[in-house]
């Protein structure tokens, strides 16, 4: 039976599903990267972001220092591949500018960055604001994204809200790392659905074994 969020767990956990991925599955996990990947994934595949990355690390413009000055037209044109570039350009500026009149360095950011102050950033959802605290920060924080929600769904779950959500798959965590914890559940999630999801319909057989 699946009752909470740690019973998920277990029951991804036994898959192997983030075999051959980064130690806690995001690329890149506690550096400016994680910031930026936030906001360029929304609304993309992470292929297209991959590309936008590597555009603004070969134009050196992954410091915040670099993305708060940069030229409007050669971000907009890193970028490009992620979709809504001028929209995106824009808000990876602000927030930029914003981190350092608030706190000077990305270190700081990392330590004293509240959710709030991310949901009050123009461009920051939930969603990104959690990924940000979880992979970017490392804060004991669970990101809920749309395989979220679907795998649920699949499982005979159903929320009215993003915290509900966050709140069940957070439940029957006792381990004494819990921000190691939640950045691969994540992950296994995404990479369960990518693996079994076949068109609208998701196969929850490997979930449901009667030795799970």
């Amino acid at each position: 039976m699946i009752d909470n969020g740690y019973d998920l767990f277990l029951a991804l956990q036994k898959l192997n599903l983030l075999e051959n991925k980064p130690p806690l599955w995001w690329p890149n996990a506690y550096t400016l990267e994680v910031v930026v990947g936030a906001i360029l994934t929304q609304n993309t595949q992470w292929t297209r972001v991959e590309v936008s990355l590597e555009n603004l690390r070969s134009n050196n413009l992954l410091t915040l220092e670099a993305l708060a000055s940069a030229e409007p037209e050669l971000l907009i044109e890193c970028i490009r591949t992620s979709g809504f570039f001028k929209a995106k350009s824009k808000n990876i500026q602000t927030l930029a500018q914003n981190i350092i009149n608030d706190f000077s360095d990305f270190e700081t950011f990392q330590y004293e960055v509240s959710r709030e102050w991310l949901l009050g950033q123009r461009g920051i959802g939930p969603e990104s604001a959690d990924a940000i605290l979880c992979y970017g920060c490392q804060r004991e924080v669970m990101v809920v994204d749309k395989y979220t929600q679907q795998l649920l769904h699949a499982l005979g779950r159903e929320f009215d809200a993003y915290d509900d959500i966050q709140v069940w798959c957070e439940e029957g965590f006792r381990s004494e790392d819990l921000h190691h914890d939640f950045a691969l559940f994540h992950g296994m999630i995404v990479e369960y659905m990518k693996r079994y999801k076949k068109g609208k319909v998701i196969d929850i057989a490997p979930l449901t074994k009667r030795e799970i």
